[in-house]
């Protein structure tokens, strides 16, 4: 047959036009390049709605898997790709850190609540010991008012032994109860929690009781002795003490709106009068914390994510000054110090996730000890990682990257405390 009589082939059927359903341009993928209208809308299955979400606010898609691998086990790896260009197939620096310190401090928050409302071990005594306990216990008196016992009910570490300083006549005695109080503070302050970062904030409030069972301490002896010299009986008034409201004190006395405000020069008179409300605030909320001292302590690890997202500009400020000559921009700075603190975020989160389990799994050692030998191996690996990770990515010598390791990290620590107290106080002000 020629090639003149053969039919020609049918061809096959075109594939409709997709236009914008805004400005009806034809469409080129999923945004329209004209007017930047979507082609998905809020019009469909509510999972996919929620998968964009996520992958919008944290991008929690696959990115995620190929991302935390090398943020916790190759030190500066995502630097030096995201340096290489390489970027998009990684959970961006921002997001990622974002995402990991709310998860890390929300468990904290958590495992710090449960650590602290654990119930008491039992004891059982043994048959033959019960009814003597019963009867040394009735016979045996108690050295605790009932102002005392009301007290430690409402959760005051040092409470009790504050009392009894409002209620001391001799000085010796006031200073036995001061050097009870602060004992059972370094206690409390000796046990942590064992979850990094948080006991710092823990030690933050021990030294603020401690400086308030002080100067309680020197207030009350300071009464005592100007009582003895002027001949007059020793004011005791233990119940009113007991029941009075804690006041934090400027200049030596109590402070008060209008009597004794806290008064800072350079504010001016709305800076000092924004000041002296949230100190009310702070005061206020200060009974509030006696009766549940978690109330502080969540307040205070939520706030902990926001004050590192303030250190972190301040952070690369000091790789900025310890790499000068590098002449690295500020910004190459800033993803490092984003990559380091979400791998210390991520730690954090994993060293809470195993402390959990190795106390819900303490009755089976066999299962509880290799969670905690996981534990100690990700708290050792921390400092590590950091170590490395400014090798590899700043490129020098061990020795001056030992150095500037130690210098850089006295001065976050500096910084750390700084924004620690700061959000403490925040913690307390904002209840």
């Amino acid at each position: 047959m020629s090639a003149e009589t053969q039919t020609p082939q049918s061809e096959a059927p075109a594939t409709p036009e997709r236009r914008c359903a805004n400005c009806g341009v034809v469409l080129l993928g999923e945004h329209c390049y004209a007017c930047g209208q979507p082609t998905k809308g809020l019009v469909r299955h509510f999972s996919s709605i929620i998968g964009d979400f996520m992958d919008s606010v944290f991008e929690l898609d696959s990115r995620i898997l190929r991302t935390l691998g090398p943020l916790l086990f190759k030190p500066g790896a995502l630097s030096l790709e995201y340096f290489e260009g390489r970027r998009v197939r990684y959970v961006s620096p921002v997001r990622l850190f974002v995402f990991l310190s709310l998860f890390a401090f929300f468990a904290a928050q958590l495992r710090f609540d449960f650590a602290f409302n654990e119930p008491p071990v039992a004891v059982t005594a043994q048959p033959g010991e019960a009814a003597d306990t019963a009867a040394d216990d009735e016979a045996q008196p108690t050295d605790e008012t009932p102002d005392e016992l009301k007290l430690d009910a409402d959760g005051s570490v040092e409470g009790r032994q504050v009392a009894s300083m409002r209620a001391a006549t001799t000085v010796a005695e006031v200073e036995r109860l001061r050097d009870e109080a602060l004992a059972e503070l370094s206690a409390a302050r000796a046990k942590g929690t064992g979850i990094p970062g948080v006991d710092l904030g823990v030690e933050i409030g021990m030294d603020v009781a401690s400086e308030a069972v002080r100067k309680e301490a020197q207030r009350r002896i300071a009464e005592i002795d100007k009582a003895v010299a002027a001949g007059e009986p020793v004011p005791v008034s233990a119940s009113a003490s007991a029941d009075a409201k804690d006041t934090l004190s400027f200049n030596g006395e109590p402070w008060h709106p209008v009597d004794n405000p806290l008064v800072i020069d350079w504010l001016g008179p709305t800076g000092n009068a924004w000041v002296n409300a949230q100190v009310g605030r702070a005061e206020g909320n200060i009974e509030r914390i006696k009766k549940d001292p978690n109330l502080l302590q969540s307040a205070f690890l939520s706030m902990v994510p926001t004050t590192l997202f303030i250190l972190l500009p301040l952070f690369a400020v000091l790789l900025k000054i310890m790499y000068v000559f590098k002449k690295r921009l500020y910004m190459e700075h800033l993803i490092v110090a984003l990559h380091s603190h979400s791998f210390l975020c991520g730690g954090l989160l994993l060293v809470v996730i195993l402390d959990a389990l190795s106390a819900w799994t303490s009755g089976w050692a066999w299962l509880s000890r290799p969670l905690g030998w996981l534990e100690v191996a990700m708290l050792c690996w921390m400092p590590v990682y950091l170590l490395i990770m400014q090798k590899r990515v700043y490129r020098q010598g061990w020795i001056m990257t030992l150095f500037k390791y130690w210098v850089l990290g006295s001065c976050y620590l500096v910084l750390i405390g700084i924004g620690a107290t700061f959000a403490l106080m925040a913690s307390l002000v904002y209840l």
